[in-house]
C-alpha cells in the first residue's frame, strides 16, 4: 500500500490480506508503550529497550516491553489507532501478529500526521526518530530508490516459517519479508508498505536464498514506485521502462 499526501496518490494491492508481521509489529509495540506511559514517563531502561527494539530490531528487548505492556494495552493502542485488521497472537508470539498493508500504512499516516488524538507530536516524533536511526544493515526494502533528499523512517521484518506453523524438520519453510517506510522532509509526505510471503528456499540451497529473494522483490516494487512518484528525482528501476 502506498499513500502520498503531496501528490494525492494512493495505490493498493491486496492491502487487507493478513501476513505474519515479523518485526514490523515493533512500532506498534512502541506506540502502545507511549500511549500507556507517555514519552516523559519512560524510564531509562524503557528508553534503552525501545531503542534496541527499533534501531537494531532486538527481540529480547521487544519481548521485555511486550510482556510488561500485556496484550490488553497493545490492543488498546490498535483500537485507538483504528487498526481493526491487526490481530495479536494469543499465544504471545509477537512476530506472529497478523498485519495487513492497509493497517501498517494507517500507522505510518498516524505517525506523520498533525493529529494528537492518539499520540501527541512529541510521541510521534520519538517513534519516527528511532525509525530514522535504524542501523545501516537493516535499511533495505522500501527505502530502495527513494529520493536522496528525503528523510527515511523504516522498519523491516523477516521470519522463516512454513504454512503449517513453526518450521518442521522436513520443510525448509518459506521466508516472510516485510518492509514499511515513511518518507518526509522538504516536499515529501508519503508512506509505503510491502509485505511478502512464500519466498521459498530451493532444495539444497542456503536458507538465505529465500530471504534474498524476498528483499529483491520488495526493493523492486519500491524502486518502481519511488520513480513513478518523483521521476525527476529518482533513477528508473531496472527493467521498468514505463509507469506502473
Amino acid at each position: 500500500m502506498l499513500y502520498d499526501r503531496t501528490t494525492h496518490t494512493s495505490c493498493t494491492y491486496g492491502a487487507d490480506k493478513h501476513y505474519d508481521s515479523a518485526s514490523t509489529v515493533k512500532p506498534i509495540i512502541l506506540g502502545a508503550l507511549l500511549l500507556d506511559r507517555g514519552v516523559h514517563h519512560l524510564s531509562e531502561d524503557e528508553q534503552d529497550l525501545a531503542r534496541q527494539m527499533i534501531v537494531s530490531s532486538d527481540n529480547d528487548a521487544t519481548y521485555t516491553l511486550w510482556d510488561s505492556l500485556g496484550l490488553k494495552n497493545i490492543q488498546s493502542f490498535l483500537d485507538k489507532a483504528g487498526m481493526k485488521n491487526t490481530i495479536l497472537d494469543e499465544a504471545g508470539f509477537m512476530g506472529l501478529t497478523q498485519v495487513t498493508a492497509g493497517d501498517q500504512a494507517k500507522l505510518l499516516e498516524l505517525l506523520t500526521a498533525e493529529d494528537d488524538s492518539v499520540l501527541n507530536a512529541e510521541e510521534r516524533a520519538y517513534i519516527l526518530g528511532l525509525m530514522r536511526d535504524v542501523q545501516d544493515d537493516q535499511r533495505w526494502g522500501t527505502p530502495a530508490g527513494a529520493p536522496p533528499d528525503s528523510a527515511v523512517q523504516v522498519k523491516n521484518g523477516w521470519l522463516q516459517r512454513s504454512r503449517t506453523g513453526l518450521k518442521d524438520p522436513w520443510d525448509q519453510g518459506d521466508w516472510k519479508v516485510n518492509s514499511m517506510g515513511a518518507f518526509t522532509g522538504r516536499a515529501y509526505d508519503y508512506g509505503l508498505v510491502v509485505l511478502t510471503e512464500n519466498n521459498r528456499v530451493p532444495e539444497g540451497e542456503s536458507p538465505g536464498v529465500g530471504w534474498d529473494y524476498g528483499m529483491d522483490t520488495v526493493e523492486g516494487v519500491a524502486k518502481a514506485i519511488h520513480h513513478d512518484l518523483y521521476p525527476d528525482r529518482t533513477p528508473p528501476a531496472a527493467g521498468h521502462p514505463g509507469r506502473l
